[in-house]
């Protein structure tokens, strides 16, 4: 028998989710500085497929509590 995934907060993220988004926020951050380098590109787009990342961000669209994307 399939386990049924626990459902999660997308206002509570676990504590590996909430270091996952403030990782792309300090890399946005130097991104978009002076000094903003090629890594920080790499870092964001790799924390930004990131399955957990994804899962919040659809969540919490739902919720309208995020911006629906362009495409």
């Amino acid at each position: 028998m399939a386990r049924k995934a626990p459902n999660h907060n997308p206002l509570a993220p676990s504590s590996t989710l909430l270091c996952k988004l403030g990782s792309i926020a300090v890399h946005a951050d130097e991104l978009l500085s002076p000094g903003g380098h090629e890594f920080d590109k790499v870092e964001l787009a790799t924390r930004l497929a990131d399955p957990e990342v994804k899962a919040w961000i659809v969540e919490m669209t739902k919720l309208a509590l995020l911006p629906v994307k362009r495409n």
